[in-house]
């Protein structure tokens, strides 16, 4: 869904930084990647370092989130989580590793235009 929803430029340099759980050691999961210019990462086994960015997202996620209600439905905590991502996380919430700027700000920054 990532992939088309921003559809990388190739030989962007874009990394996908993932564990070692097993949809992300599959042969499908690294080709799928490579095809759509993206550099697969794992972290070392036992290193928890590897992911603290991750970490520190899912740990905001539950205090912000998923702590404060409950939901009877999978679709409604689907909604809940998309409208976290799309709205607060990415548009509103400032991010001390980006320099307390949104992602969408820190994007427009960054934002290098593709060659066609």
């Amino acid at each position: 869904m990532a992939i088309q929803n921003r559809n990388p430029p190739e030989e962007s340099g874009l990394i996908i930084h993932s564990d070692r759980g097993t949809q992300f050691t599959v042969w499908a999961f690294t080709r799928r990647a490579q095809e759509s210019g993206l550099l697969p990462s794992m972290g070392s086994v036992g290193d928890c370092f590897d992911n603290t960015v991750i970490e520190s997202f899912w740990g905001r996620m539950q205090t912000e989130l998923l702590n404060r209600q409950r939901w009877r439905t999978r679709v409604e905590l689907a909604n809940a989580m998309f409208e976290y991502l799309e709205i607060f996380h990415n548009r509103q919430r400032r991010h001390s590793s980006i320099g307390m700027l949104t992602p969408i700000e820190y994007e427009r920054l960054h934002h290098t235009p593709s060659v066609a």
